[in-house]
């Protein structure tokens, strides 16, 4: 009797992954995936299963962001595709490399109304670069090798594979599949060089030029090529929240500090992967300074122009670190030395403010406070990091309060402000650098999202420091004396459980719970968190500010004073 050479779908799933490079895979598990996700854990793969399935393409998303090639994540059909969309999401609106393999019913079942079954591939085309179904089992290799790298080439973002039960189950003679090997690094493209001249002499010629990093330049893994061309050229510069530490933030270039002040200034910008949205008040007036030059860096041509259109002549498409080495090359013998020194007075000012109010002792803590203790423990305990935050206030505020002077260590909530990315985040972080703590610092309402996700980063010993900035409530919470209300006194929208104990939750998943009530304790508890790396949550209790304005800072900023009268 003639031995049989066929393997099994699911071995050839694991098998095409691993070819690919793939090392570590995010999902849950459920029929008909398990197949899978053992098949990868046989060959190799770190397979890291989740409470949820959101958490867990949000982690993929930011698995990918880190290190450059698509974060795969694994999810039955139907409710666990529909779950995982918000990772879709996240990876298209930030362009973070994703790719979704999806479990789904027998595909001769289909249109029968079987177990969970959704038409997965329509559902996700509009979101997606690519979604398909391979044919046949055979051609599972070659689907899942073209999702894999349409993931990251070009502009970064999500792809999806549906995997019918009966190919996971199914078997086929390898010889019939297409052979993979390790996934190359997308190509990359210069821009043209007539541009680049142009732009170069607008730079030479302007009276306050300014360049904005955004974290496309840290994607892009571009330090390098910034660093240079900055230091070279002495050019102030601006990072975006998750641009920092592509230039660090202690250069003495950057003007985070006087945001405000430089961008209405400035008269000719160079804007590295960043986009012209919300965060960038979308390049107008008058956050801006009117008749600003823009000169935006983007791989994709189609943003080039976007909430600017006047601006289209002087967009450069390519590769960020081609594109600004070829910047560096025009401007060799170019140094701007003429910084206004009202700019200088008004970043030390505003710098001198923000510390005093991390100074500032008070009861409850404040957030500034509470950042500042914090980071004086990172320091202190030289402890490599890298941020994640999430929450309104606790995440705008944070942006500044924490200097970064490397770059991919920053991860907030993003383009699509997501909350409930944090705990996701933070396991990606510790599974692609094990050389850094993921220091976590949330807004109470972000952390309930995912507290859940605790357990999987106890069960996968990945550890953490998390920060639970805890005041009673959403963007602010209310007085403790609100909490005795009675019927026909309901609590407000905003509100959450008062001190609730959030620390107790990482104990019962077996990791380690801290109360922090004053700056002793919190001083005591950040200390143990960060040197024991375990899964810690040090839980903050900080003033709840119900009497000050409920409003989100940044696009307080943003909104357009209504005309004088006259």
């Amino acid at each position: 009797m003639a031995l049989t050479t066929s393997v099994a779908g699911a071995k050839l799933i694991a098998s095409s992954l691993y070819d690919l490079g793939v090392r570590v895979v995010f999902g849950i598990v459920g029929i008909p995936v398990i197949e899978v996700a053992d098949a990868c854990i046989e060959r190799g793969i770190r397979f890291i299963s989740f409470r949820n399935e959101q958490s867990a393409s949000y982690a993929a998303t930011a698995y990918g962001y880190l290190t450059g090639r698509p974060g795969v994540c694994l999810v039955v059909g139907g409710p666990g595709v529909l779950h995982a969309i918000a990772g879709i999401g996240n990876s298209t609106h930030n362009c973070f490399p994703l790719l979704l393999l999806g479990g789904s019913s027998e595909s001769h079942q289909v249109y029968k109304g079987a177990f969970q079954e959704i038409d997965q591939v329509s559902t996700l085309t509009p979101f997606t670069k690519f979604a398909g179904r391979p044919a046949s089992i055979s051609l599972l290799p070659s689907t899942i090798e073209k999702a894999y790298r349409l993931a990251y080439y070009g502009r970064p973002g999500a792809t999806y594979i549906d995997l019918p039960a009966d190919y996971i189950q199914g078997r086929v003679d390898p010889s019939e599949t297409q052979q993979l090997y390790p996934a190359s690094a997308a190509p990359k493209i210069a821009a043209d060089a007539s541009r680049v001249k142009k732009a170069a002499q607008l730079i030479r010629n302007a009276e306050l030029p300014l360049v904005i990093i955004g974290k496309g330049a840290a994607y892009g893994q571009a330090e390098g090529a910034i660093r240079e061309l900055i230091d070279k050229s002495s050019l102030p510069f601006l990072p975006t929240p998750m641009g920092k530490g592509v230039v660090p933030d202690s250069s003495p270039l950057n003007f985070a500090a006087a945001r405000s002040a430089i961008l209405r200034t400035s008269d000719v910008i160079l804007l590295l992967g960043g986009r012209l949205n919300w965060i960038l008040h979308y390049g107008e007036p008058p956050k801006f300074k009117e008749g600003v030059k823009i000169i935006q860096v983007d791989i994709a041509s189609e943003e080039i122009g976007n909430n600017n259109s006047g601006n289209v002549e002087y967009g450069l498409v390519g590769d960020i670190q081609l594109v600004t080495q070829q910047l560096s090359a025009e401007l060799q013998d170019y140094r701007f030395s003429s910084i206004p020194s009202a700019l200088i007075e008004t970043r030390e000012k505003n710098l001198a403010a923000s510390e005093t109010k991390a100074n500032r002792t008070a009861m409850p803590l404040t957030y500034q406070h509470s950042y500042k203790i914090i980071k004086d423990a990172i320091r202190a305990t030289k402890t490599k990091v890298i941020y994640i935050s999430e929450g309104a206030n606790t995440m705008d505020i944070a942006r500044s309060a924490f200097d970064v002077e490397e770059p991919r260590q920053r991860l907030d909530a993003g383009t699509m402000a997501t909350m409930g990315v944090g705990i996701g985040y933070a396991i990606a972080a510790a599974a692609a650098c094990p050389d850094h703590l993921p220091v976590c610092i949330e807004g109470d309402s972000a952390f309930g999202f995912s507290a859940m996700e605790l357990e999987t980063a106890t069960r996968s010993n990945l550890p953490m420091a998390i920060f639970v900035m805890n005041n009673n409530g959403v963007y602010h919470g209310v007085e403790p004396t609100a909490y005795s209300a009675t019927y026909g006194n309901p609590l407000p929208s905003t509100a959450l459980g008062f001190e609730t104990r959030y620390d107790l939750i990482a104990e019962a998943v077996g990791g380690k719970g801290f109360v922090a009530r004053t700056a002793t304790e919190l001083k005591m508890a950040a200390t143990d968190a960060l040197r024991n790396r375990a899964v810690t949550v040090v839980n903050v209790i900080i003033d709840p500010g119900a009497k000050t304005k409920l409003e989100f800072g940044w696009l307080a900023s943003t909104k357009k004073k209504p005309p004088s009268k006259l």
